[in-house]
């Protein structure tokens, strides 16, 4: 008898099927949980991981009991307070702890089951669902990514990528090659032998003898026939092909006027941050440009755009301005997906505000993907909001406002503009 060994050796993580199974079972509660975890956290820890905690109820599972089956006759005593069908109290929760935390009012309590994701796993929860509305591949020569791709199978390769089905396969294929032949002269020799006992043929005759001798040799010669052999190994082949991807570019507009407080821009940096680390970790190929403005605008880098502490007074058409003229110049409309997002207090000139609606009308939302709108503002909605509002119904599905009053709007208000459509997922 042969036996195949697989000494190939377990990587660190041996649960990692296990752990993906828990994590896949429970998305839901996780989500909730993470989506929590990211409104509480400083604006430089938002993408660490977390410990987790999930109520025992929700992981509670059915169990099967065997009952004690069949019919059964009990004599109870009676008491002298209740008779039957009378419903009785819930007992009082009995005695204080030395405990830190309440007494449940149920007479009994569970912890939550508490456990820790990574990072990649804290992002992964953070941003299932989420996708670039209408994204589509625009002029793909000479823009392409090299992907593994499976392309068959092969008669050498790595030990790791051994296929141990096509293997074995093909050593079953080759035992029967080999020992057809002689399987059908073992048949033959002993349906002959039979018979010739049947006619009650000594066994000792020489012929039956004969008849002995070669059965044995062919059996010996089919147990000498290996059960796999390095030419039945077969390997996955993996090959790099060519996959075309999508251009497309982000423009991030913030205000940083003086009428935009420090806990609003706070407020701006963590919605531009979630969508920062959404496009890096979603996307190889986009490219993000960060424009900040007060009176006038001015493209900056990653490090001003969130730690600069500029301001000024607000003329908003000037970020719209020079969003156009970076278009003009840098990504032509054929080529590339074009996306913007926008966040600010909503106070405005008077006169400006016109001419934003009409730059965004004429000049910039007839070629974006998408633009998405923010207002971060406690009170009610400022004359950029008015200017805005018609635009929703001129381009929906390209155009979307929404409004941030505090910390706790953040996340659910980024998921509401980033949400995964039907038409994107198809």
């Amino acid at each position: 008898m042969s036996y195949i060994i697989d000494r190939r050796p377990n990587g660190r993580h041996r649960s990692a099927v296990n752990r993906q199974r828990f994590l896949e079972r429970y998305r839901e509660q996780i989500q909730r949980a993470v989506g929590e975890a990211v409104t509480r956290r400083s604006i430089t820890d938002i993408e660490r991981g977390d410990h987790v905690s999930i109520p025992t109820r929700d992981i509670a599972e059915p169990v099967f009991r065997h009952g004690q089956g069949g019919e059964q006759q009990q004599v109870l005593p009676g008491n002298h307070d209740f008779q039957s069908g009378d419903r009785l109290p819930r007992p009082d929760a009995a005695g204080q702890g030395q405990g830190t935390g309440e007494a449940s009012d149920q007479g009994e309590g569970e912890d939550d089951f508490v456990f820790n994701i990574s990072r990649d796993e804290f992002l992964d929860f953070l941003f299932s669902d989420l996708a670039l509305p209408r994204m589509v591949k625009r002029r793909l020569a000479g823009v392409e990514t090299r992907q593994w791709q499976k392309a068959g199978i092969v008669s050498s390769g790595h030990p790791a990528k051994i296929n141990i089905v096509r293997s074995l396969r093909q050593a079953q294929l080759r035992r029967i090659a080999l020992g057809g032949d002689r399987r059908r002269q073992l048949q033959h020799l002993l349906d002959e032998y039979a018979e010739r006992l049947a006619r009650a043929e000594a066994a000792d005759s020489p012929a039956m003898q004969a008849l002995a001798e070669r059965i044995a040799e062919l059996r010996a010669e089919l147990a000498r026939i290996p059960f796999i052999d390095t030419y039945d190994l077969r390997y996955n082949h993996h090959v790099q092909v060519a996959k075309p991807t999508a251009q497309a570019v982000m423009f991030c507009l913030m205000d940083v006027s003086g009428s935009m407080t420090q806990a609003m821009k706070d407020l701006a940096k963590r919605f531009f941050i979630l969508l920062y680390l959404f496009l890096q970790r979603n996307y190889r190929r986009i490219e993000l440009v960060f424009i900040r403005h007060h009176t006038s605008a001015k493209e900056v880098d990653e490090q001003d755009f969130f730690y600069s502490r500029e301001t000024g007074g607000t003329i908003v058409s000037s970020a719209l301005q020079l969003m156009q003229e970076i278009i003009q110049r840098r990504y032509p409309v054929a080529d590339w997906n074009i996306y913007a997002a926008q966040a600010s207090d909503g106070d405005n000139w008077n006169d400006d505000s016109p001419l934003c609606q009409d730059l965004l009308r004429e000049q910039i939302l007839p070629h974006l993907q998408y633009y998405a709108y923010i207002e971060i503002t406690p009170h009610e909605h400022q004359a950029l909001w008015a200017s805005y509002a018609p635009l929703c119904a001129e381009f929906k599905g390209r155009f979307a406002m929404q409004q941030i009053v505090g910390q706790e709007d953040i996340y659910p208000v980024f998921r509401e503009l980033f949400a995964r459509k039907k038409e994107a997922a198809a």
